[in-house]
């Protein structure tokens, strides 16, 4: 009954806009895929060469601190550390910290301002709620395509898909957290003559401080969650292993590199929500 209407042509305009995008951006894609790139793997490269034990030692230290003294993180950060390392992973283990740090790092640097200024703005919350939606509905192998062809293969185009899929929830947190912040206290601060900055630094940043957390961790996991996908388009780590695993039926390998995932996903994110507890 439908014949009649003409097939859109969406997958042609999407091509044609990715080209023109791909053209127009080139001198800014092109310094990002060699400087960043190379910054990254410099990082991932140099944090491989810290002698394992001494790694283990600051985790565990940190993972006491933070937990307040408490010693069963610690003895988890321990043996599975150890367990990476006895398993021949350690320097894949370094290479997927780094993806995952990096990604969350640009999502918080990007999302927190955004939820921000979606707490403020009507037209922004109306403007930028339906890109959260697209970008957490979306699913994560369609990151991939623009990803590869605006960075190439490897850790960069890792790292753009993790933060395209892993930004929403801090940008959402962080709007809620400020919006639920007691009228009473802003009306307080208002009635104290403090600027707007005042008043986001110092009442509303502060109060909405655990909801803007339990947003990091969420992004976080979301990017540790992604690196067997960006695995796809070159990125090295637990994820390679994984896939590589995968594409030999290799039941044994793919168990214990996804196990070092999980290892560091527990720890990464005990980590994140006991510092939320302070």
């Amino acid at each position: 009954m439908l014949d009649f209407i003409p097939k859109i042509p969406l997958a042609d305009w999407v091509n044609t806009a990715v080209e023109r995008i791909q053209d127009t951006f080139e001198f800014i894609f092109d310094p990002i895929k060699e400087d960043f790139g190379g910054f990254v793997e410099s990082t991932a490269e140099w944090l491989s060469q810290i002698p394992p034990i001494l790694v283990i030692i600051i985790v565990a230290l940190m993972t006491f601190f933070v937990s307040g003294k408490k010693f069963g993180l610690s003895i988890f950060a321990i043996v599975g550390l150890w367990f990476v390392y006895n398993q021949e992973l350690w320097e894949q283990l370094m290479y997927t910290f780094t993806l995952v740090v990096f990604a969350s790092l640009i999502s918080i640097i990007i999302g927190i301002p955004a939820g921000i200024w979606m707490s403020k703005s009507k037209w922004a919350q109306a403007i930028i709620t339906p890109i959260l939606d697209f970008m957490q509905t979306m699913p994560a192998f369609v990151y991939l395509i623009p990803a590869v062809v605006f960075f190439g293969i490897g850790m960069v185009p890792g790292i753009f898909a993790s933060v395209v899929f892993a930004t929403p929830p801090v940008v959402r947190f962080t709007n809620l957290g400020i919006r639920q912040v007691s009228a009473e206290l802003v009306e307080a601060a208002d009635a104290f003559g403090t600027t707007g900055s005042q008043k986001l630094f110092k009442v509303e940043l502060p109060m909405a401080r655990k909801t803007i957390m339990a947003g990091v961790n969420q992004t976080v996991m979301l990017a540790l969650s992604m690196v067997v996908i960006a695995s796809m388009i070159g990125s090295p780590g637990l994820g390679d292993e994984v896939l590589t695993a995968l594409q030999r039926s290799q039941e044994g390998p793919g168990f214990v590199a996804g196990l070092g995932i999980v290892i560091l996903a527990i720890i990464i994110d005990r980590v994140s929500q006991n510092l939320n507890k302070g």
